[in-house]
């Protein structure tokens, strides 16, 4: 299937909030001591933090901020996964930090958006859908997905796609009434207004934006 590099354009109004997303001031970690401790995390996030396969997130480039906030939450059982549960056990604070500093400095290597997806997903993506409640994904995760790190708002361009329709199939069968308020279930909430063909078109349409 013919597959399309998306190049999209950043607007002015957006401008100052990319450039703030994009600079990672926020957890103090020493990043080549966690570049050694990242050795075992490559099985999985690859070697240079973009994923062994397209199940695994990318991590390149994320925010330090969130990589530490995501560790710090498996390692306090707030977010599930027996994997990472067990990958931070005896991992302490400075080492959690340690890893995240080193994965803000990788670079993110490029995704690829299925062709037929851009249509549904650049309109989902730039200006949501009002009448169903649905923002648009780029006013918090930017045009570019840089994200916004200081309100806990992650990168997702350039995110694997079959990880992103994972994590959007997995909001949307989530019921919010047992979530507390905050982010989750804000995700949670506008997942469960996406058909599965909008789920997968975003999925794609993340992937290449960068």
């Amino acid at each position: 299937m013919k597959r399309v590099l998306l190049a999209l354009a950043l607007s002015v109004p957006f401008a100052a909030f990319a450039e703030g997303a994009a600079k990672d001031l926020f957890v103090k970690g020493d990043a080549a001591a966690g570049a050694t401790k990242a050795a075992v995390c490559g099985a999985c996030h690859g070697p240079t933090g973009n994923g062994s396969a397209a199940i695994y997130p990318k991590l390149a480039g994320q925010s330090s901020k969130y990589v530490y906030e995501q560790l710090s939450a498996f390692k306090s059982g707030k977010r599930q996964n027996p994997i990472m549960a067990g990958q931070v056990a005896n991992l302490s604070d400075q080492d959690l930090k340690d890893l995240a500093a080193h994965y803000a400095t990788l670079k993110l290597t490029p995704g690829l958006a299925n062709k037929d997806s851009v249509a549904i997903g650049d309109k989902l993506y730039r200006a949501g859908d009002a009448a169903r409640g649905i923002p648009a994904c780029a006013s918090c995760h930017g045009p570019k997905g840089a994200g916004q790190p200081s309100v806990g708002y992650p990168r997702i361009g350039g995110q694997n796609a079959e990880y992103a329709l994972a994590s959007l199939q997995r909001l949307h069968g989530t019921s919010t009434e047992s979530l507390p308020e905050g982010n989750v279930k804000m995700m949670a909430t506008i997942a469960a207004k996406l058909s599965d063909k909008e789920m997968a078109a975003l999925a794609s349409y993340i992937n290449g934006l960068q």
